[in-house]
């Protein structure tokens, strides 16, 4: 009886839990509902601090600050990179530290200092956002957010005295907000000459030291004393205004500033080939320094002359001796039609012995590459006197890097009284023309004319152009005439056309020495163009 009752029990069991399965089951299924409601979105302003750090436990600078910028992309370049950078940044700081080691290691007799393991793991470091400065200056200014958790593996060996004592560093966590500025902004790659780097806080350090296998950072007392003195450490050497430089390159070269005058007298020209058919020929001479952005210098026409005399000086600032050249075309002046070259010859830097006048007599020749005197003795000669004078040591100029306010003084052989007038175009922005918009800048001073390159279909274009005006005196009540211009397309048919100018007044750079100021042009809605000016006396 006993066992019947047990088996029938066994089977109620299993049928009535069978059952019960199958008519919840359904019954969760009909009386579910149909209609489905949109969860309930809030803005972010609305949750409160606790719900918030559940849904973003850590809130990247860009979210919380409209200052910064998202930079995924170099956080992604990193990942990919960072095997690589890791052997490059251990193998670089091992070169730094070698010499250290060796000097400490004599310091305090010990055996040797190697490091057994040198990596800084698998995790690169990551960018919470990055701030960018805009100044009139020519620098680049960044404020990165960094945050780093590391996996490093640093182990050091010290042999002294007979033993052997094992260092090692682990789990590394750096957050620190370092100020990098580029300056200054160069023409030659990689197109700054200096990286300065400072921090704007303390950072916050965080690791692992275990010696002999045991953790010193359970130490009580210790882990805090630690951490406060590498923050003190780190913030006397680089928290701003205090800042590491790391110089990329030469400035002086870089940035080719003048390093000497070349003054060049046009003396005369012999038996030159005649050009027209009625008469003699009506020569001058172009004279044009090599790698020089300035228009070419041209001497005064002599009328039907086969043996002219032109007896004119002229100036070139020297940037680089060892390879700029003067190029000489002597041309036949055409009142209708192009002008027919006579000859040509150029006179090398290089050549010249500084501070020595020379008397060159150059065979005039068809081209540069066309050397044989022999077939070319019949277009003539030209006799010029050249003089190079490099600047002094305290007359060159000074890393612009250092005071960017400072300003260079006026080249040897400025006019007594006088100085240099230095214009530098930087950029326009919002020019707009009517019919097209590839802008150039055409700078009026005393009647004479410099214009910078023509850049095609740009309303914010940069120029970043030097021009040089040599004053005899102080133009103190002179304006300088600025017009922004728009060169016509090469088929097209309306003409170039006026995006907008502006009058300066030179009173304030020569009271000043230097300004820097962003001019709205005239007759343009919008148009805006950023002039240098500084003033260089002797």
């Amino acid at each position: 009886m006993g066992f019947g009752s047990t088996v029938l029990g066994l089977c109620g069991f299993g049928v009535g839990l069978s059952a019960g399965i199958v008519i919840g089951y359904f019954l969760f299924i009909y009386f579910q509902p149909s209609d489905v409601k949109d969860p309930k979105i809030r803005p972010l302003v609305e949750h409160d601090s606790k719900s918030l750090e559940q849904m973003l436990p850590e809130i990247p600078l860009w979210v919380k600050n409209p200052d910064y910028d998202r930079i995924d992309w170099l956080n992604k370049f990193l990942e990919m990179m960072w095997p690589y950078l890791d052997k490059a940044i251990c193998r670089t700081a091992k070169q730094i530290a070698d010499p250290i080691i060796a000097d400490n290691t004599v310091k305090y007799k010990l055996d040797s200092v190697e490091f057994e393991t040198f990596t800084l793991g698998s995790l690169p470091p990551t960018f919470q956002g990055m701030k960018v400065y805009i100044t009139e200056e020519k620098e680049l200014i960044m404020e990165p957010s960094l945050k780093w958790a590391g996996n490093p593996n640093v182990v050091v060996v010290v042999k002294a005295y007979g033993l052997k004592l094992t260092a090692q560093v682990v789990d590394l966590q750096i957050f620190a907000t370092p100020r990098i500025t580029l300056k200054p902004l160069v023409p030659s790659f990689p197109c700054f000459a200096k990286i300065l780097v400072s921090l704007m806080d303390k950072p916050h350090v965080d690791f692992g030291l275990k010696l002999l296998g045991a953790d010193l950072m359970a130490v009580p007392g210790l882990y805090r004393f630690v951490q406060e003195t590498i923050k003190n450490q780190v913030a006397n050497m680089y928290l701003w205004p205090k800042t590491l430089e790391v110089p990329v390159l030469d400035v002086s070269k870089a940035s080719r500033k003048p390093v000497g005058i070349l003054h060049l007298k046009v003396i005369r020209a012999y038996k030159l080939k005649k050009k027209d058919l009625l008469g003699k020929s009506d020569p001058y001479v172009k004279l044009k320094l090599a790698d020089d952005k300035l228009p070419s210098k041209k001497t005064r026409v002599r009328r039907n002359n086969l043996n002219p005399e032109w007896n004119e000086e002229f100036k070139f600032v020297i940037r680089d001796p060892e390879n700029q050249f003067v190029e000489l075309n002597v041309y036949d002046w055409e009142q209708v039609g192009k002008h027919e070259k006579m000859g040509m010859n150029v006179i090398r830097l290089n050549e010249l012995a500084p501070d020595e006048p020379k008397t060159l007599t150059l065979d005039l020749l068809k081209n540069l590459e066309s050397r044989d005197v022999q077939s070319d003795k019949s277009r003539g000669q030209i006799v010029v006197e050249a003089l190079y004078k490099p600047f002094k040591e305290k007359e060159l100029p000074k890393d612009v890097g250092e005071n960017a306010d400072e300003v260079e003084k006026a080249p040897d052989g400025t006019p007594s009284g006088g100085g240099l007038l230095v214009v530098i175009v930087h950029e326009a922005k919002d020019l707009e023309g009517k019919h097209h918009t590839n802008p150039y800048v055409r700078v009026t001073f005393r009647g004479e004319e410099k214009k910078t390159k023509h850049i095609k279909k740009n309303r914010d274009p940069r120029w970043e152009e030097e021009f040089q005006f040599v004053c005899e005196e102080p133009p103190i009540n002179d304006k300088m005439h600025v017009e922004v211009l728009s060169r016509a397309p090469s088929i097209g048919i309306h003409p170039k056309e006026s995006l907008g100018y502006v009058t300066i007044s030179l009173t304030d750079v020569v009271n000043n020495k230097r300004t820097n100021e962003t001019y709205h042009l005239i007759d343009s809605k919008n148009g805006r163009i950023q002039i240098e000016l500084q003033w260089r006396t002797s």
